[in-house]
C-alpha cells in the first residue's frame, strides 16, 4: 500500500479545512474524516455512518500538544506511554498496528464528541505525511468508511457504495486490508488498561 504524498495536496486540505467530509486512507484503514473541532461536521459523519449515537469516535492529531484544544493536559507519564507506543510502531519494534489512546475528557462542550462517557480516544501516526496534514488541518475524527455494523470498505467503490455523492471527496489509496488500531486507556495515576488488543 503506496500512501506517500496521498495526504499533502491542496485539494484535500482545503476541503478538510472548510469543513468538508472526505473518505481517505488514514494509518489503518479507509476512514470518514472531517474537523473534530467543529461540531456540525461530527454531526453529518455520525448520520452519514448512521453510527450509534453513545459512541465516541477516534480522533487523529498530528502532534501530543493538540491534546490542549480539547482541554487534556496530559501527565508526563502519559506522554511516555503515548510517545513509547507510537515510536514501538514506527520502527516495527513489538507493536504490528497503531495505538489510539483513551483520555479523560471532562469538559462538557465537547459532549459531542464524548457522547457523554467524559473521555477521549487519539491516535498520534507514525506516518510524518499524515502528520502534517493533521497539523494543516487540526484534528480529525476518522471512524473507518463503512455505516454502522458493516465492514470497513477496502476500497474507493466499496466505499462509494456506502456513502455515493454525500461526501465532498475521495482519495484513493487502492486496497487496503489493514485492521483497527490497537486501543488502550491511559489512567491519570499512570495505569494503562488494553481495552482492544
Amino acid at each position: 500500500m503506496k500512501l506517500n504524498n496521498l495526504w499533502d495536496g491542496p485539494h484535500l486540505i482545503k476541503v478538510l479545512k472548510e469543513n468538508g467530509v472526505v473518505v481517505m486512507p488514514t494509518d489503518t484503514l479507509y476512514g470518514i474524516v472531517g474537523r473534530a473541532q467543529h461540531e456540525s461536521v461530527v454531526h453529518r459523519i455520525y448520520e452519514l455512518r448512521k453510527r450509534a449515537p453513545h459512541k465516541p469516535c477516534i480522533i487523529l492529531i498530528g502532534d501530543i500538544s493538540e491534546l490542549g484544544k480539547f482541554g487534556i493536559v496530559p501527565t508526563l507519564e502519559q506522554k511516555k506511554e503515548i510517545e513509547k507506543y507510537r515510536s514501538a510502531f514506527a520502527k516495527g519494534s513489538g507493536e504490528t498496528r497503531p495505538t489510539s489512546f483513551i483520555l479523560d475528557c471532562l469538559d462538557e462542550k465537547f459532549t459531542y464528541l464524548h457522547r457523554g462517557t467524559k473521555t477521549l480516544a487519539f491516535r498520534l501516526p507514525a506516518n510524518t505525511d499524515l502528520q502534517n496534514l493533521l497539523k494543516a488541518t487540526g484534528p480529525l475524527i476518522a471512524p473507518s468508511a463503512n455505516t454502522e455494523g458493516l465492514p470497513p470498505a477496502q476500497n474507493i467503490q466499496e466505499a462509494k457504495k456506502y456513502f455515493g455523492d454525500s461526501v465532498d471527496l475521495y482519495i484513493d489509496a487502492g486496497e487496503i486490508k489493514g485492521k483497527a488500531s490497537k486501543v488502550i486507556r491511559l489512567n491519570k495515576d499512570g495505569l494503562v488498561e488494553v481495552l482492544r488488543p
